[in-house]
């Protein structure tokens, strides 16, 4: 797993540290893909780099085979700048968990569009609803930029 990582981390070590865009997604090489094969290493690096923390090497590609109803992923060129994933309950239900956009490409409404594609996805695919929960400082993604609409819900933390 470790070259693995080395590799992926020269390969996106740019958008890590650059300074943020404020340009128009639409004039960025980025193009958006529903369960295209993904890099283990390189979705760690940008989960890692959008929520915080150092890459754990967490084996993505047969997690998300196993328990995702899909996933979209954006790139620019090759590489891997944002993501989310879908799961469901076989029927009318599909919830967004992971939504994350490389710090360097945020503000371009990138992860708006991965939203949307999931929305469209999961209506193509029979669902009704799409749930999504989040913390108090992305309200004005979700709610605004998305149009979700606020739900009483609740969380047990397990561990």
């Amino acid at each position: 797993m470790e070259p693995r990582a080395s590799a992926a981390v020269s390969r996106f070590g740019a958008w890590l540290v650059g300074p943020t865009y404020a340009g128009d997604v639409h004039q960025r090489d980025v193009s958006f893909a529903v369960s295209s094969p993904i890099d283990d290493a390189e979705l760690d690096l940008l989960h890692s780099a959008a929520f915080g923390g150092m890459p754990i090497g967490v084996p993505w590609g047969a997690r998300l085979e196993r328990h995702s109803l899909f996933w979209v992923t954006a790139r620019s060129g090759q590489s891997l700048i944002g993501f989310v994933n879908v799961v469901g309950d076989g029927g009318a239900h599909a919830i967004l968990l992971d939504t994350c956009v490389a710090p360097h490409y945020q503000g371009q409404g990138i992860g708006k569009l991965l939203v949307a594609h999931a929305a469209n996805e999961a209506r193509q695919r029979g669902c009704h609803w799409l749930h999504a929960d989040y913390e108090p400082h992305l309200t004005e993604f979700y709610e605004g930029a998305c149009g979700f609409r606020p739900t009483a819900a609740g969380l047990l933390r397990l561990t």
